[in-house]
């Protein structure tokens, strides 16, 4: 069937024509109109031609051609008012600007750094990370999902320029942790949650997998519209599905990571992003990562090793998971590992009242979610929802289309304005004044912030106020 884009390219092309998506000039603006095309695609046309799209990224990984050289007619500033400092990260850095030259509103503009070493810049080309970002923002357009405006080149730095959104999950999750400590209002999650699956469906319906949802990835606008941020990370997949390469970063934060993936899957399915929502929706519920593990780092010879830790915060909520329910689990490379882990209280198997569904319930009361409270209450069809989200077996776990269909969001009204009928006012995103010079902070000797690689939305650990 030949699903198409909302600009109307086709899905189809997306998928198989390898000259049209995967190795499509990158548009950007030179000031002139031009269309400026990296010569790292260019020459993998040439010396990548007949790789398949899993060996593209690895290829592109490690190989990098410089860029040519170009005169850029129209400069940032001279199109923006640089106005704050947002956040920094290995990809580079994120300002929040004003549009000049009649084109009002705000923007959030990710500045690309050049790759360095020591006090000397070496451009050696546009990062993997860049290149899916760019390609996949200029051809996606849904109300749900982030919207990038253009693509600047300036004295050989990337500029991608995205509207601007004044919240993220995390900011929000952060705000009702405060004292009072109050639950985030089940109207509100419903509303959220609603919108994260509908611009997963698109993503996925396009044959697109995010692979880093959490809540740092979802942008909320002042008008309470929900966005999917940061694609450095998505990929395209296939049916049937190609084999990942062994060189393949394994990818998720790893709280919101599918226990696929910990078992070593060598095969991505958007069933990952199923579980990370999942996540999601249990850190709203709770304030906290439902599965807060920590990561087993590679060791010197680079072999990824198994998350026995994070395995194991999963398997005592939900508990051991089984062949009898999960046939693949057995041909999962790290399988026997799992006999090495802690079994949780009674022995208990997944799928238990004394698992999931009691953490599910236990966390209502705690948190503060009653019936006749102003908050409301997420119900039993919360926790359905929540059980098919976190299905051990990726074959089962429900689908982004299937979960809009769900009772939880067809018996009640879904708001499209997440924050419409709250008391809150949630605090705008803090914008430092310090290091707000987009055209020399990535020079050597510059301020840096020191925050961790994250999407531009991160609400953690900002550089001070001058």
């Amino acid at each position: 069937m030949d699903e198409r884009l909302a600009n109307g390219t086709s899905t189809n092309n997306l998928v198989a024509d390898r000259d049209g998506f995967h190795n499509k000039p990158i548009k950007t603006n030179s000031g002139n109109g031009q269309t400026v095309t990296s010569s790292k695609v260019q020459s993998l046309n040439k010396l990548g031609a007949n790789l398949q799209p899993d060996e593209f990224d690895d290829f592109a990984s490690d190989k990098k051609i410089p860029m040519n050289p170009y005169t850029s007619k129209v400069r940032v500033h001279e199109k923006y008012k640089i106005v704050g400092f947002i956040s920094s990260g290995t990809y580079g850095r994120v300002y929040k600007a004003i549009g000049r030259q009649g084109q009002p509103g705000e923007f959030a503009i990710k500045k690309f750094k050049p790759d360095k070493e020591g006090e000397v810049i070496q451009y050696t080309g546009i990062s993997q990370s860049a290149c899916r970002e760019m390609a996949l923002c200029t051809e996606l357009s849904h109300p749900n999902v982030i919207n990038l405006v253009e693509i600047i080149l300036e004295d050989k730095c990337i500029f991608m320029v995205f509207e601007y959104a004044e919240h993220d999950l995390l900011q929000i999750i952060h705000h009702h942790t405060q004292p009072p400590r109050q639950p985030i209002p089940a109207s509100t999650i419903r509303s959220v949650l609603f919108q994260i699956l509908n611009g997963l469906q698109y993503l996925h319906t396009n044959w697109v997998m995010h692979r880093d949802l959490k809540p740092a990835n979802i942008m909320v606008t002042s008008r309470g519209e929900v966005r999917i941020g940061d694609l450095g990370l998505a990929r395209l997949f296939y049916k049937p599905l190609h084999m990942l390469f062994n060189g393949d970063k394994v990818v998720v934060t790893i709280w919101y990571r599918a226990p696929e993936l910990l078992l070593g899957s060598k095969h991505y399915t958007p069933a990952v992003d199923l579980w990370a929502v999942g996540c999601i929706f249990a850190e709203l519920l709770s304030l906290r990562p439902i599965f807060k593990g920590e990561e087993a780092k590679m060791d010197s010879k680079k072999t990824v090793p198994f998350q026995r830790h994070q395995t194991q915060k999963i398997v005592d909520i939900m508990g051991m998971p089984t062949p009898q329910r999960w046939p693949s689990l057995v041909h999962m490379p790290e399988y026997p590992q799992l006999s090495q882990l802690a079994h949780t209280p009674r022995d208990m198997t997944h799928g238990s009242p004394s698992g999931l569904e009691k953490w599910y319930w236990s966390t209502l009361k705690s948190a503060g979610y009653v019936e006749s409270a102003p908050t409301g209450h997420p119900g039993q069809d919360g926790y359905d929802l929540l059980a098919k989200l976190l299905e051990y077996d990726p074959e089962k776990r429900i689908t982004a289309q299937d979960a809009l269909q769900h009772p939880y969001f067809s018996k009640e009204k879904v708001n499209t304005n997440c924050f419409e009928g709250l008391s809150t006012t949630y605090p705008a995103r803090r914008v430092s004044s310090d290091d707000n010079d987009i055209r020399t902070s990535s020079l050597p000797g510059t301020k840096r912030s020191g925050l961790p690689d994250d999407s531009y939305a991160r609400g953690a650990k900002r550089a001070k106020d001058a």
